[in-house]
């Protein structure tokens, strides 16, 4: 099977929003309390054109024979101007999926690496992301790629 990672174009918006589909079903399932179905699109198509304009934003996808099976979406981030932040900027992960059918086939690597080379073009220190903790399979592919935990956020429901 061969994999080509690509910036998203216009073209994708269908296409990804299948995938954000199978993911966003994941986290309803998981934490109802927090995420819901929308009523239309899984992502506004006004929003995706603006994040595949920003040339901070990275979305990246992967696809084999013309199907988009997974993505990657990062942002350049800096932390807030407060003295007791040491001045920096680095890369937030905000989605990395890979279709159910095609996990296990290091496209979610392959995809994490070519966003890695483009983190590094932006001269970043370093590169975050968030995952919740039901999802133990990210978590583990994650730590397989180096990253470790460096705060936890937690929730107690009233």
């Amino acid at each position: 099977m061969e994999i080509n990672i690509r910036k998203a174009t216009i073209d994708d918006y269908a296409a990804l929003c299948e995938i954000f589909n199978e993911i966003d079903a994941l986290h309803r399932k998981h934490l109802p309390q927090l995420f819901q179905k929308p009523d239309g699109a899984a992502r506004d198509k006004d929003y995706f054109l603006e994040q595949i304009a920003d040339e901070n934003i990275a979305l990246l996808v992967a696809d084999t024979g013309g199907e988009l099976v997974g993505f990657v979406h990062a942002m350049l981030k800096e932390p807030p101007a407060l003295t007791f932040f040491v001045p920096r900027s680095y890369v937030s992960v905000e989605s990395l999926v890979v279709k159910t059918e095609f996990q296990h086939h290091s496209i979610g690597k392959m995809l994490m690496n070519e966003m890695q080379t483009w983190a590094i073009s932006k001269g970043v220190t370093s590169i975050e992301l968030n995952v919740y903790e039901f999802n133990q399979t990210a978590i583990s592919f994650y730590e397989s790629l180096g990253y470790q935990t460096v705060s936890r956020k937690m929730s107690k429901r009233t």
